[in-house]
């Protein structure tokens, strides 16, 4: 036993002692950022159902003359002026985050985070208009499944998704590119080749993104680096989720 050095099994009992903190505190970091997701994603949800039934429900309808049925509150929201409104406003959100979340407290910042969702559901209550409720519910399950199992990959895997990460933000701008082009060219096949391209794009980003993500947790950030690092993570996987479910949406959605 006189052989037995105390300061060596001090050592390794420290390092195993700090590798449980450090897998702890990342545990709950990704946890944070994930609930943060899960209750813009609720919000959006809640949002974009009760301003449909304002609008008129299941009563309006989509003709060549236009939208009928719809209340005040519908016309006031699916036409006009509103709809480029409520895009420069979640917009003009999304950036203010981006570029001042280092200045924010993390309360203030979830908070915006919050009203960016809620206006996005606003937005998006659009498309209970064009698709029928049922195929809604099922392609968000379908996304939710695909977002899922590509975060869990991006969160475990050992291999560094920075180079396909860097194809695929490229690939987006060429994405927003022809999306904008093909507004204009009304094309149904550009239309569907474009869904094609966003559904594979933002699966990557999922997974490139939660990596990314995982990689930020510091174990010696304090609460308020922390929690501002934790809003934008959520923001971030927010948009892939909601990205990927609406390019789903245009191949498994029913119109009515």
């Amino acid at each position: 036993m006189s052989d037995f050095d105390r300061n060596v099994a001090a050592r390794g009992f420290g390092t195993a002692a700090r590798s449980v903190e450090i897998d702890a505190g990342l545990r709950a970091y990704m946890l944070r950022v994930y609930n943060y997701m899960a209750a813009g994603v609720a919000l959006t949800g809640v949002v974009a159902f009760f301003a449909f039934q304002l609008a008129g429900g299941d009563a309006i309808r989509i003709t060549p003359a236009g939208i009928v049925g719809a209340t005040a509150f519908g016309q006031m929201i699916l036409g006009g002026f509103t709809p480029i409104v409520l895009m420069l406003a979640t917009l003009g959100l999304v950036f203010f985050l981006s570029f001042r979340v280092h200045t924010l407290q993390p309360s203030t910042a979830f908070g915006l985070f919050m009203l960016y969702a809620g206006l996005l559901g606003l937005a998006l209550m659009s498309i209970l208009v064009v698709y029928t409720g049922s195929s809604i519910a099922r392609t968000f399950f379908i996304s939710a499944a695909s977002f899922g199992a590509l975060s869990l990959y991006g969160y475990t895997t050992q291999r560094d998704l920075s180079p396909i990460g860097s194809f695929l933000i490229m690939g987006l701008f060429g994405l927003i590119l022809a999306s904008i082009v093909n507004i204009f060219l009304g094309s149904s096949g550009l239309g569907f080749v474009i869904s094609i391209v966003g559904v594979l794009i933002f699966a990557g980003l999922t997974a490139w993104d939660t990596q990314k993500i995982k990689e930020m947790y510091d174990v010696n950030d304090d609460g308020t680096i922390a929690g501002r690092k934790a809003v934008m993570g959520a923001l971030t996987l927010y948009l892939d989720f909601i990205n990927l479910f609406l390019f789903m949406l245009r191949f498994l959605g029913d119109r009515r």
